[in-house]
């Protein structure tokens, strides 16, 4: 039997690594950070029973998680369950107000401002920042804690500025940047999922 090549031989060893390394930080989720994850699950459930709304913010791949995620609650995760649509809006979405908010106020104030016109008391933040350090997204918090918006961070590394920022920071015990996207995109399938049996199962 021939000998794999050596590139092979370190392909396949790459895989199988990085999928250990992503179960790893799944299983230690699991053992920190379920407390936060209930208590998340629990503000957006009271948020929706009283007609409030979701929104969603981040930059780079965890704006493309707040797209995904605020799409789950308005169309649906589990297609056994027949429900209303869940008012939830990704502030990531819009290129015209993005724009015309970097180049007027400066891109850190961008989400704040959306936060500023659109939210209201008791309506939920869902902030997700690998390094809990993005000023945009920080300052959304502040804006949102502000106006009485209810905060949940997904967070990474050691939760960084945000962490003192959110009313519930879920922070991924990692440093891997690729690896805290993986656990942010778990944790709100998660959370997710279980509003939506809790509310409509």
């Amino acid at each position: 039997m021939a000998h794999l090549p050596l590139t092979l031989v370190y392909r396949q060893s790459f895989i199988q690594d990085s999928l250990k390394a992503s179960a790893a930080i799944k299983q230690r989720i699991a053992e920190q950070c379920t407390g936060d994850i209930s208590k998340a699950i629990d503000f957006i459930i009271r948020a929706f029973n009283n007609k409030k709304k979701v929104m969603l913010c981040g930059n780079g791949g965890s704006a493309a998680d707040a797209q995904h995620l605020a799409t789950e609650f308005v169309i649906r995760l589990s297609p056994k369950i027949k429900r209303p649509g869940l008012p939830a809006i990704a502030l990531t979405t819009d290129a015209s107000n993005l724009t015309a908010g970097a180049n007027d106020i400066g891109y850190d104030n961008v989400f704040a401002r959306s936060i500023e016109a659109l939210g209201q008391e008791g309506d939920i933040l869902i902030g997700i920042s690998t390094s809990g350090n993005s000023p945009s997204v920080n300052n959304a918090f502040a804006k949102a804690r502000e106006m009485k918006i209810n905060t949940i961070g997904f967070l990474g590394k050691d939760g960084g500025k945000a962490k003192d920022l959110c009313d519930i920071a879920i922070v991924v015990p990692s440093d891997d940047t690729q690896r805290i996207q993986e656990g942010h995109i778990t944790i709100g399938h998660i959370i997710f999922q279980e509003v939506e049996q809790e509310m409509f199962g």
